[in-house]
């Protein structure tokens, strides 16, 4: 007989069952079940080679070795489970020491990582706090020591590390087909909704119901022409009602019924699209902040479609708030979406054009994306009539093709966008890539291969973990038909859902890392930035046909990395002139923000790497002028023919004492306030820079936003 020795020094007989046990604890934190043979397999092995030792003694640490030996052989993955949760009392006591000293500062000073919470308020203290642990235990369980040492120096970020292992990042939510026929949720049967309000009132509890199951942006595409159907409904409901209860002799019936049910149709408008902005902006999901809901319109020429989008550009053009002291909301990001034939001169909207730029002018949003310019986005519509609506602020999916998957099978099959979602983000720091290459006497090309194919792996990991989900986590998602193929029964696993879904591969500081090749910014040269850019492009698409995967490239808008960045390369290699000597570095593939160029000059110069980002970007430029709307109209559409998503970039200013407003005010010439509310643009998306004299953004984004010209 054999004996285990254990750390207390109390011995107990040899029992292969307790090893199944522990192995079946190790494989349940990944999510694997072992077969009944690959049981029998780790406790024989184990068994033979106790014996081999020729020991009636064996201390529990060489036990431990021989289980991991078996495991190896067996599933590697639970391999490293197993070891990584050995020692993991003494690893949870520090890992809870971090989280505490974390929470303290949350409690009692705040977080600003995240420009779309508002960390005063008790619940979004108490899901901050958790997504601490969160962080702690992906790092802890699911990252390799290599992943873990990348991060920790910065040449990878892992962006949403709270999040990651409970669900997926962004979508183009499918509320048509939730709608449609009615729908369960929490229990309670939805019947589909017979009038226009009704639909909003609906659609306002699924957005804040499925947009709280995920952490990335939440976009409703083509908004218009989903309420319109309903508002039709509206509409013929109030002619009936009209017809029934007025005198039928009167002159001219029909034509006042038609007259007062279009009047009442675009009341219901107005005050649908009232709500969802106070909803949107007040009511907090139960993940600690405020929704990052988008919806995109414009294309709908119908009547009821129409008046959908002028509706909400005149609703969120006019603000919130009380009388005198009304301002615009963040969300919904509206994203306006452009095609020549419909919105250019004398096309059939284009008035709903000209109110677009309008509400431009006054408030920022809408962004505009251009259907019919040149590229990838602009192709898909002119050759398929789809749509590619903006995931959140900036995310856009590859193709998927019904027949063919990522490849059409025939000039017949035709992509899907709407219901599809990306898995996460995972953005390699470029200039910090270029410093490590000289430092060590390497090829650069040679150490940026490294890192793809470590974010490579970290993306089949990921799907493959969130596979083994089940549909119950996100239902109307998964069950109500919300995502792509979402007709699941609520204990399936959404494995089978994953493949059309994208993860990208994200790309910052372009502008730093050519000003660390060769001191030129990315306007004044930006061929090796374009080099780069390109050879990334080439071995992404390499693994996307290797692995069978979505893999895309991201621009990415980095809040808080921005800062972060700076920091991590300043602990590495110094404080270099253009790369790390001011506290933030810049986004995506962006001229930096000092750059003294002309709004022309710089969407030319970011149109370079404009379809090397197919996955994730945005241009924009600021204008100076107060509410120049005609310089905004002519800009705007230059930026549609170039196949542009483009954004109108002001400084916001409102005092809240007076109610005065204009462009770029730090104290209100009117009656000398300090007490503003200033909204500016935090990447893709719009933020409070100053609220009562305080901000949710973080320092480093503060201090770009003081720097900011040609933005």
């Amino acid at each position: 007989m054999i004996y285990v020795i254990k750390k207390d020094g109390t011995k107990e007989l040899f029992n292969s069952r307790k090893i199944v046990a522990a192995v079946n604890k190790s494989a349940a934190r990944i999510l694997y079940t072992f077969s009944e043979e690959e049981q029998d397999f780790i406790c024989r092995f184990a068994e033979e080679h106790a014996a081999s030792l020729g020991k009636n003694e064996i201390q529990i640490q060489e036990m431990h070795n021989i289980v991991e030996g078996a495991l190896e052989r067996v599933n590697p993955a639970v391999a490293k489970s197993y070891r990584d949760y050995r020692n993991y009392k003494l690893d949870f006591i520090h890992m809870m020491d971090d989280v505490y000293t974390k929470s303290q500062a949350i409690r009692y000073i705040g977080d600003k990582s995240n420009a779309n919470t508002d960390s005063a308020l008790v619940a979004t203290k108490r899901s901050l706090i958790f997504n601490e642990l969160n962080k702690e235990l992906y790092r802890k369980f699911f990252m390799n020591r290599n992943e873990l040492q990348a991060c920790k120096d910065g040449y990878i970020y892992i962006h949403d590390q709270s999040a990651r292992l409970d669900t997926m990042n962004c979508c183009l939510f499918d509320v048509a087909a939730v709608l449609s026929g009615g729908f369960e949720m929490g229990n309670v049967w939805y019947n589909e909704p017979k009038t226009l309000d009704t639909a909003f009132d609906v659609m306002g509890d699924i957005i804040l119901s499925t947009a709280a199951q995920q952490y990335g942006g939440f976009t409703v595409p083509e908004v218009d022409k989903i309420l319109a159907p309903y508002a039709k409904k509206s509409y013929d409901r109030y002619v009936e009602e009209f017809m029934k209860y007025s005198d039928p002799s009167w002159v001219g019936r029909e034509e006042k019924a038609i007259e007062r049910a279009l009047d009442k149709v675009r009341r219901e408008y107005d005050q649908g699209w009232q709500g969802i902005e106070y909803k949107l902006n007040t009511v907090g999901s139960s993940r600690g902040d405020y929704p990052f809901v988008t919806v995109t319109l414009g294309l709908g020429t119908g009547q009821f479609e129409k008046m959908c989008s002028m509706s909400l550009l005149a609703v969120h053009k006019g603000g919130q708030g009380k009388a005198g002291h009304k301002k615009p909301v963040l969300f919904p990001k509206i994203v306006f979406l452009y095609d020549e034939n419909i919105h250019g001169k004398g096309k059939i909207s284009e008035d709903v054009f000209e109110a677009g730029v309008d509400c431009s002018a006054k408030t920022m949003y809408p962004d505009w994306l251009s259907m019919s310019g040149k590229g990838y986005i602009a192709s898909m519509y002119k050759q398929y009539g789809k749509v590619i609506s903006p995931m959140g602020c900036r995310a856009f999916l590859s193709p998927w093709y019904e027949r063919g998957g990522m490849h059409p099978a025939d000039d017949k099959d035709v992509p899907i966008f709407v219901g599809r979602f990306n898995i996460g983000a995972v953005s390699l720091h470029l200039p910090m890539i270029l410093a490590k290459a000289r430092a060590e006497s390497r090829d650069f090309y040679e150490v940026l291969d490294f890192y793809l194919e470590m974010i490579r792996n970290l993306h089949i990991r990921t799907y493959d973990y969130l596979g083994q989900m089940r549909a119950s986590t996100n239902p109307l998602a998964y069950c109500e038909g919300g995502f792509y193929g979402g007709h699941l029964k609520p204990n399936e696993k959404i494995g089978k859902l994953l493949k059309p879904m994208t993860a990208s591969f994200g790309i910052t500081a372009l502008n730093e890392l050519q000003e660390l090749y060769n001191g030129k910014s990315i306007a004044e040269d930006g061929q090796f930035a374009l080099e780069v850019l390109k050879y990334i492009n080439e071995k992404v698409n390499q693994f996307k046909e290797e692995d069978g995967y979505l893999y895309a490239i991201y621009g990415t808008p980095a809040e808080s990395l921005c800062g972060l960045q700076v920091e991590q390369f300043r602990k590495m290699y110094g404080i270099i002139e253009g790369v790390s000597d001011r506290p933030y570095v810049s986004n995506s593939f962006h001229c930096h923000v000092t750059e003294d160029v002309t709004p022309i000059e710089k969407q030319d110069l970011e149109g370079r790497f404009w379809e090397l980002c197919n996955g994730g970007k945005i241009q924009y430029v600021r204008y100076p002028i107060d509410y120049n709307r005609e310089a905004i109209r002519t800009l705007i559409r230059r930026a549609m023919a170039l196949g542009y998503y483009e954004g109108v970039n002001l400084s916001l200013a409102y005092c809240d004492d007076c109610g005065h407003e204009e462009l770029e005010m730090d104290v209100c010439p009117v009656c000398g306030s300090k007490n503003l509310t200033k909204i500016d643009r935090m990447n893709g998306y719009l933020s409070y820079s100053r609220v009562h004299g305080d901000t949710r953004l973080n320092e480093a984004k503060m201090a770009e936003i003081a720097e900011r010209k040609s933005m």
